[in-house]
């Protein structure tokens, strides 16, 4: 079976944060889902409830033989095992871990469970500039356009490479 690249977001903005994404990192590798490359990190304003800790995100390409909605599937269990609780009051609240696909490969699919590519991801300052940080050719399945192009409309949300 071959191999999909996967663009995965990951972020957090409670307790350890940093600790957070490495650890979902390392679940992402236990569950055959390689890690190919990842961005920079980025402490980033909250988008959706404003009252609320900023988030360390990044975004990862990723090789995997999962089909779209199993890769949801491991993504939602790696989320519960590292203590995120999904409700509906917190469901753009604070969160321990938060872990999203953005893009498999040049797939374009709208179901309950997943839209592809990701429905919000042109919105969020905080998927695209890691995004083309290490994936700057890349363009949106849907419009043909290159991401960066999309970046422009998202300028006014603070965001800030966090040093390493």
């Amino acid at each position: 079976m071959a191999l999909r690249t996967v663009y995965l977001s990951v972020g957090s903005n409670v307790g350890d944060r940093k600790g957070a994404l490495d650890q979902a990192i390392g679940a992402l590798e236990q569950e055959q889902i390689r890690v190919v490359e990842r961005s920079s990190t980025y402490e980033t304003e909250p988008q959706d409830v404003r009252d609320q800790p900023w988030f360390l995100n990044m975004v990862v390409r990723c090789e995997t033989r999962f089909f779209p909605l199993q890769l949801l599937t491991i993504l939602l269990r790696i989320e519960r095992e590292l203590g995120r609780k999904r409700t509906r009051a917190t469901k753009r609240g604070p969160r321990i871990i938060d872990l999203d696909v953005l893009l498999v490969g040049n797939t374009i699919m709208h179901t309950a469970e997943l839209d592809l590519p990701h429905p919000r991801m042109l919105e969020r300052r905080f998927v695209l500039e890691p995004l083309i940080e290490i994936a700057p050719e890349l363009r949106h399945p849907e419009t043909r356009e290159l991401f960066s192009s999309y970046l422009g409309r998202v300028a006014g949300q603070k965001i800030r490479k966090v040093p390493t």
